[in-house]
């Protein structure tokens, strides 16, 4: 009963949390092709009430799939284990810096947005950013390796 209970927890959390960061990632990428400020701006805007889903989402995975694999009695020291350990690691650390990227984008975005509405090229600059869309795409890398991991737990 126990291993059920982890089971949909462990699930619950991966849904939210992967479902909560490709929209999060999806509306990043919308904000780019843009023509005003503020329509990037609300693109922008939309993300930050998803991230509380992003973080609650990871925490549930994690919990879950600890107790999960206590459960199963599998060593926390499989290699599987521990690659998927560091990839969350990687994506917390990674998430925080691109948040930060991102909250600066959304802030010229909206201070322009109540100016003229006009693109500028630093806005564009700023949404193209390539450390940005770096760390996006390595953190849906990881993303997609967490849950290969979790699915053939090698």
């Amino acid at each position: 009963m126990a291993r059920d209970w982890g089971l949909f927890l462990h699930l619950l959390g991966v849904f939210v949390f992967v479902g909560a960061s490709a929209a999060v990632t999806a509306l990043r990428l919308l904000a780019i092709g843009k023509e005003r400020p503020s329509e990037s701006a609300l693109l922008l805007r939309t993300v930050r009430p998803l991230v509380p889903f992003v973080g609650v989402g990871l925490l549930l995975t994690v919990g879950a799939g600890v107790w999960l694999a206590h459960e199963l009695r599998f060593s926390y020291g499989s290699g599987w284990l521990l690659w998927t350990y560091a990839l969350i690691a990687w994506l917390v650390v990674v998430g925080a810096a691109a948040g930060r990227l991102d909250r600066r984008t959304r802030e010229l975005a909206e201070r322009l947005a109540t100016e003229d509405d006009e693109r500028s090229p630093e806005l564009d600059r700023r949404l193209r950013d390539p450390v940005a869309l770096f760390l996006d795409a390595s953190m849906l890398a990881a993303t997609l390796a967490i849950v290969a991991l979790m699915v053939w737990r090698p």
